[in-house]
């Protein structure tokens, strides 16, 4: 991939991942603080500026990186938004809706990037000049959500899919799950290198991504 190649992905996906991963932190704030934990508020997380979600690592180095290697999708994250579960209504119950928030949120964006994807591919030839960047992202867009979507809900702590398991699960065995959060970042980095995400991730954000084009897209 040469230099022009790799400006031209950064352009497309750029926006689609500052979106998916700022949207995806918000609405953990957010439905924390309708359960009753104001931490990211008072922390100010609970905003649209990027600038406040920005994580170094994950939102700029490794989908720049990706796209640099030529990989078929792009990943991301945010700084996580500080949310304390003991000031929660009902922690153990709430904890479950505030991790769920984040893939949901991705999963609408999805769909809503699907449904802008069927007006965007029907837009009249004399603006055919703009529609086809802008199919091109709402493709992007489609891809790193549903990424975004199924990653998280693996049930591994740190992520939303570990902490929905550990409010699912009964005492013992979500004290067990819990422990494992320490060392859920390691695991995790283990899995990758073992292939596990390619083999088994891999297949369900393409299926359900390619879907999601497919019934966007004119057969």
């Amino acid at each position: 991939m040469d230099f022009a190649e790799i400006i031209h992905k950064i352009s497309i996906w750029a926006l689609p991942v500052l979106i998916a991963v700022v949207l995806h932190e918000v609405a953990h704030g957010w439905v924390a603080e309708k359960l009753g934990d104001n931490t990211a508020r008072w922390m100010g997380r609970l905003t649209l500026n990027p600038i406040k979600h920005i994580d170094p690592v994950g939102t700029i180095l490794i989908p720049v990186a990706l796209v640099v290697i030529g990989s078929p999708f792009i990943f991301g994250y945010a700084k996580p938004v500080p949310v304390d579960f003991r000031k929660l209504n009902n922690p153990k119950r709430d904890m479950i809706w505030v991790a769920l928030a984040g893939p949901a949120t991705n999963l609408l964006l999805a769909i809503a990037s699907a449904l802008l994807l069927a007006l965007v591919v029907h837009a009249p030839e004399s603006m055919m000049w703009g529609a086809q960047p802008l199919a091109m992202m709402c493709q992007a867009s489609i891809i790193i959500n549903m990424v975004l979507c199924i990653f998280n809900l693996l049930p591994l702590p740190p992520l939303d899919g570990g902490r929905i398991a550990v409010g699912l699960l009964p005492g013992p065995l979500a004290y067990q799950l819990s422990r494992l959060e320490p060392v859920g970042m390691l695991i995790i980095i283990a899995l990758l290198l073992l292939g596990f995400f390619q083999a088994v991730i891999g297949p369900m954000v393409a299926g359900s991504a390619g879907f999601l084009i497919d019934m966007a897209l004119p057969s």
